[in-house]
């Protein structure tokens, strides 16, 4: 049910849009009043028109998740007028590759420390061919003993 029925305060579309927030308003559920600039955002990039009639195109039971990712992706899109969500993607996806490589870097210096495959206190590398040794924890250093 709309979130403007329980109480006399229109959505946040509805005061955005300056109109009156009827009972069967579309915004209402997925706009509450608390959160005008959720919609001032969708409403900037996508326009009202045009989630009104997304809305109606999409099941009952994705509605709520359409506006969250029309929400997010109007938010990234302010954020960053030319590449929206897809600049947020690309910076996490370079922050991931430079820490793999620190990774690597870090475990080779690890690697250089440790003499063999068993330490006097029990902790091994796994990935020297011994057992355990899978393509996911290739020469990674456990400082805990993995039996």
């Amino acid at each position: 049910m709309a979130s403007s029925s329980y109480s006399n305060s229109p959505c946040a579309a509805c005061k955005f849009l300056r109109r009156k927030c009827m009972p069967d308003c579309n915004f209402a559920q997925y706009f509450p009043p608390e959160e005008p600039q959720k919609f001032a955002n969708v409403h900037k990039i996508f326009g009202a028109s045009n989630v009104s009639k997304l809305l109606n195109e999409v099941q009952p039971h994705q509605r709520e998740d359409a506006v969250n990712s029309l929400a997010y992706e109007a938010e990234a899109r302010i954020k960053d007028p030319v590449y929206g969500c897809v600049g947020a993607i690309s910076v996490l996806q370079r922050q991931v590759i430079r820490l793999q490589k620190e990774l690597d870097a870090t475990n080779a210096d690890l690697i250089r420390y440790i003499p063999n495959n068993n330490t006097q206190d029990g902790r091994r590398i796994v990935g020297e061919g011994g057992e355990g040794s899978s393509s996911l924890n290739q020469g990674f250093y456990y400082p805990f003993s993995l039996e």
